[in-house]
């Protein structure tokens, strides 16, 4: 396996501090300690520490940041999804050590998984896609469909976002660096 020394932290839940390798992928770019540290103190805020109903969906895995940084603060259900052969190995290493059964890892496309996902319903959707791609653009119209009303979409992105305001409502937003992260919440 294709590996770097380069290694985020989980910043909270039961695995807080646990590192997670960083591979060498091309467009792989994890979420930052501070924009994690971020958007899940304002998760956490929203449902009031209460994890243990939600399921999660962290659509471009990476490096799982984000996915395992739910499944750290006791989500039931995480699934991940990646498509890149090595990054999907590393993620997989990665659930397995920490023997986490609630994280579930889809060796596929995003947009192909988020097509078949009809009857799924997340609390939180998490799109990270690799910066400067259409998958973002491609990704949102299939949230309505997959995400429960009054449930969260995560994005982060090289450049500011909007989702439909007749559906969602942006909750809060920032920028670290040339990244910016939004929170928004569907209208039940």
């Amino acid at each position: 396996m294709s590996s770097s020394t380069q290694k985020v932290r989980i910043i909270g839940g039961t695995l807080r501090r646990t590192p997670l390798p960083v591979i060498d992928v091309p467009g792989l770019r994890p979420t930052p300690d501070r924009v994690r540290e971020t958007l899940f103190n304002w998760v956490h805020h929203l449902w009031q520490g209460q994890y243990a109903d939600k399921a999660v969906l962290d659509l471009f895995a990476g490096t799982g940041a984000l996915g395992f940084e739910a499944a750290s603060r006791g989500a039931y259900h995480v699934q991940l999804v990646e498509s890149n052969p090595i990054a999907l190995q590393n993620l997989r290493m990665v659930r397995d050590k920490l023997n986490l059964p609630q994280v579930r890892i889809h060796n596929h496309d995003a947009l192909l998984v988020l097509r078949r996902m009809d009857a799924s319903r997340f609390d939180l959707i998490m799109l990270d896609p690799p910066f400067d791609t259409p998958l973002l653009e491609k990704a949102t119209p299939f949230l309505s469909n997959i995400l429960k009303a009054g449930g969260l979409v995560y994005i982060e992105s090289n450049q500011p976002q909007l989702l439909p305001e007749e559906e969602f409502e942006l909750i809060r937003s920032s920028r670290a660096g040339m990244v910016y992260f939004h929170l928004f919440e569907r209208k039940a």
